[in-house]
């Protein structure tokens, strides 16, 4: 990640996230009138901001939200995005906290960038720590790569029994 990257400039969803907004209302026929009103007001009150302390997303004109996350308390980041997100190049990153809620607290769309989004979120939420590294082989690991390695021998040598004995 190059240390350019300042999520601090990140406050508006992309132009593409109403494209897609705009084919979510496509596919509710008859309904569409009222899903693309709600999406529209969304889009264009959908608001981001990352500080020091956490993330902040908000939206809505008659019921405005506004959700505000400490990094201390995210514990999960799940990035998804279905065929028509891929193909728009969008992402919605779903960030966890140990609510006891199933679902996400927040979810994050129309961001540029999403991995290294994801990939900041990260290191803030553990204290700037990067990620542990893989963990070394144990003795089990070992034991068990060894283990495989006389099984193969066993099996070679059986199947060579076979095709002696014709």
């Amino acid at each position: 990640m190059s240390p350019a990257f300042d999520l601090s400039t990140v406050t508006r969803p992309l132009p593409r996230l109403w494209t897609y907004y705009v084919l979510q209302a496509l596919m509710t026929g008859p309904l569409f009138p009222v899903t693309i009103l709600v999406l529209y007001f969304r889009y264009h009150t959908l608001a981001y901001r990352f500080d020091d302390q956490g993330v902040s997303m908000s939206w809505g004109i008659l019921f405005r939200r506004e959700i505000h996350l400490a990094y201390p308390r995210i514990q999960d980041l799940h990035l998804m995005s279905n065929v028509v997100e891929r193909w728009l190049g969008l992402a919605k990153l779903h960030v966890q906290t140990a609510s006891g809620q199933a679902q996400a607290q927040m979810v994050l769309e129309g961001l540029p960038d999403i991995e290294r989004v994801r990939d900041e979120l990260f290191l803030r939420s553990h204290g700037g720590a990067p990620p542990p590294p893989a963990a070394a082989p144990s003795a089990l690991g070992e034991e068990l790569d060894a283990l495989a390695v006389e099984l193969r021998a066993l099996r070679e040598a059986l199947a060579a029994e076979r095709l002696r004995r014709g």
